[in-house]
């Protein structure tokens, strides 16, 4: 079994592959204060709880944009999994092309994100993950991201919007029923995420204009990616777990044991 493991700004996400099956997915927050036994307990507990045994994880691959984590996160992994992992990074084989002046200014997540996107829409695709940050990257027919966008995601947007003001309450983020808002709650709500779907068709059309592209699958992911997807008409895919995906399909292509 494959242990992929995706470390975000906000949370961990991660899931367990037998083959091509997704036999187990759970989330940590990420917590930068956390020792190494912290760490592996917590993954040790999750996955006998998830009924994987520890025995049957062959390989452990980790894409990470909190580098303050690692130390801990990889020392808990090897003294209670066994393993060394795979850290998504330089020399790691993904089959993805990055022709940009400083490829290593790519975060992992969008690496595999776009493994994840190529792998099994094909290209040229573009990926929208919606999560911390709102990403938007586009991979062309060989395999190569050629461009990247990031811009502020719906918690971070609220969040700036509620500490920011004195009067405005913290709301939940949902879709209200219009956009002709009449009270405080709901036109936060409005702003929030029509104001997000504005963004997003707004940036994916204009990232297939100027790249020339009449045809392109979007492909949706993240945690609020359902939310955007499913009242857009730019979207034609949503897949919460492509990322995950993107890591499995990175651990094949190393071969790692």
């Amino acid at each position: 079994m494959i242990f992929v493991i995706d470390v975000g700004n906000t949370t961990m996400t991660m899931g367990v592959f037998d083959k091509d099956e997704i036999k187990a997915k759970f989330r940590l927050t990420t917590q930068i204060n956390r020792t190494s036994d912290e760490y592996g307990l917590y993954l040790a507990d999750l996955l006998t709880l998830k009924g994987i045994s520890i025995d049957d994880i062959e390989t452990v691959v980790i894409s990470s944009v909190v580098p303050r984590v690692m130390y801990s996160l990889v020392s808990g992994i090897k003294k209670y999994i066994g393993i060394t992992p795979l850290i998504l990074g330089v020399g790691a084989k993904t089959g993805i092309k990055i022709p940009i002046p400083n490829p290593k200014e790519v975060g992992a997540d969008r690496v595999a994100d776009a493994v994840g996107a190529y792998e099994i829409y094909g290209g040229p695709v573009l990926v929208a993950d919606f999560g911390t940050a709102n990403k938007y990257d586009l991979i062309t027919e060989d395999g190569s991201l050629i461009a990247a966008v990031t811009c502020p995601g719906l918690k971070m947007s609220a969040n700036a919007m509620w500490s920011g003001t004195a009067k405005l309450p913290e709301v939940e983020i949902a879709l209200p029923d219009t956009i002709l808002a009449k009270d405080t709650v709901t036109s936060m709500q409005a702003g929030l995420v029509f104001g997000c779907i504005g963004q997003t068709e707004y940036i994916i059309k204009r990232m297939l204009k100027e790249a020339g592209l009449d045809k392109c699958t979007v492909v949706a992911t993240g945690g609020l990616g359902r939310i955007i997807a499913n009242n857009t008409d730019v979207i034609d895919i949503y897949d919460p777990n492509l990322l995950l995906k993107g890591l499995k399909f990175i651990a094949d292509k190393n071969r790692v044991k």
